[in-house]
């Protein structure tokens, strides 16, 4: 498996520290067993940003800790798709496998921050959870029902407890 991981920090409130974000994001994705070449950004933004797609694209009202936009299969745009019109000078015949777009995770560290003595946890302990909360959501995980939270609740537990499992070892 190759994942890359596209880390951007778009918010001054809470400093963070990306580099360490992106390898949470990494240890769950590679727990996970996501076959092939993927892909998935990490965004941290701030109460506007995150109040503004929260509102957009799920209809909610303010700020929220974290979404979860998985890409979706059955988007087809009409028109001349990008990869059509040949593969260009010095490509190979036949094109590679393209990655899979896992989706994006957006975190808002003002809020993680906020409620984090409302959880009883750090700001650290908070983005860990919320970054592992996000990425299984773009893997299927969902929390409708209450044996799916059970599920989705024991695995960020497993989840956290082997990412710090690795930053001990290094």
């Amino acid at each position: 498996m190759s994942l890359s991981v596209f880390g951007s920090d778009e918010q001054s409130d809470i400093r963070v520290d990306l580099n360490r974000w992106i390898r949470l994001t990494r240890c769950v994705v590679t727990a996970e067993r996501v076959p092939g070449t993927s892909e998935l950004s990490l965004l941290f933004v701030d109460r506007t940003t995150i109040a503004e797609l929260n509102e957009k694209f799920l209809g909610g009202d303010g700020p929220t800790d974290v979404l979860a936009f998985p890409m979706d299969d059955d988007l087809v745009l009409p028109g001349r798709q990008p990869d059509q019109g040949g593969r260009g000078p010095g490509a190979p015949n036949e094109a590679g496998e393209p990655p899979t777009l896992i989706g994006d995770v957006v975190v808002c560290p003002a809020v993680a921050a906020a409620q984090a003595p409302e959880h009883g946890t750090t700001v650290d302990e908070e983005l860990a959870l919320l970054i592992v909360h996000g990425v299984l959501h773009l893997l299927n995980y969902d929390h409708v029902e209450p044996d799916e939270t059970a599920k989705m609740k024991q695995r960020e537990r497993e989840l956290l407890a082997l990412f710090r499992e690795q930053e001990e070892a290094h």
